[in-house]
């Protein structure tokens, strides 16, 4: 039998976690817990990319839970343990989003349910992803929440413009083509208005192939503009980014920055998670 990817895992993350289904849906999660079950930890529910699984990158989860903070990582749907390849392609990109912003409040509402009530803290919690995963985040928002903070990567909050650029944009069009109609519900810049201000890390290369920076760029102007607008600092959004890193498609996990990106991910959400503690 091939080695399972939670067996994978490091046993700094092994040691800590468990696998299980949550809500309705039954969506597969990763949940790790800083110290012991019975004490409500914070925690950041984290969404990958496209065409991965929750499993990536662990590198994060260990950060975290040395940190204090608690995992709470889903496969996507079509991914990991409910893989779908056709649905890994980007032609499903859109689908994908629209099926998944559901499951986040199915997921936090089981994490309230029987057996894991009074594991992770509530009102201790923070959201994020990244690629396509951090466009759910970023949708997610736009809607009433209980998150703290929300940290995102290697994405954007503008669909719309990520896949229908105008004459002025320097990005070409994306090569799989989407309908705007099925686009547009899922875009959080056409919903900015109800997005609460809070405070977010993003983290880019300026050199990203897939998602390129000038697209979130403008997303994050708008994005502190808005916050201005409810007399919130523009600075509450936190922006690091790299003229280029190594990584593959300069996309996928910073290349020989990813130890600088995941210090400053942990460092952001103990310091909103955790507070004095931290």
């Amino acid at each position: 039998m091939s080695p399972q990817p939670f067996d994978q895992l490091p046993r700094s993350v092994r040691e800590h976690a468990r696998q299980t289904t949550l809500g309705p849906t039954d969506v597969p999660a990763l949940l790790a817990h800083p110290s012991d079950w019975d004490t409500p930890a914070p925690f950041c529910l984290w969404m990958h990319g496209r065409s991965v699984k929750k499993e990536l990158d662990p590198g994060r989860y260990s950060r975290w839970l040395r940190a204090g903070i608690g995992v709470v990582a889903i496969d996507l749907p079509g991914h990991g343990e409910r893989a779908d390849p056709p649905r890994h392609g980007p032609e499903s990109t859109v689908e994908v989003i629209d099926e998944a912003l559901p499951e986040i409040d199915q997921v936090l509402e089981a994490l309230r349910g029987p057996g894991l009530a009074g594991s992770f803290d509530l009102e201790r919690a923070a959201i994020g992803g990244m690629s396509m995963g951090g466009m759910i985040t970023l949708r997610r928002l736009c809607e009433p929440h209980e998150f703290l903070c929300a940290a995102v990567e290697g994405t954007t909050g503008d669909l719309c413009g990520l896949y229908f650029p105008g004459p002025d944009d320097a990005h070409a069009a994306w090569p799989v083509r989407h309908e705007e109609s099925a686009v547009e519900p899922v875009d959080a810049n056409r919903r900015l208005d109800g997005f609460a201000p809070l405070p977010m890390l993003v983290l880019h290369s300026e050199a990203d192939e897939m998602v390129p920076w000038s697209v979130q760029q403008r997303f994050v102007g708008r994005l502190r503009e808005h916050f201005a607008n409810r007399g919130v600092s523009p600075e509450t959004v936190e922006v690091h980014t790299w003229p280029e890193t190594g990584a593959p498609a300069e996309h996928v996990g910073f290349g020989r920055f990813s130890n600088e990106a995941k210090n400053l991910q942990t460092n952001f959400l103990a310091r909103h998670l955790l507070g004095d503690s931290a």
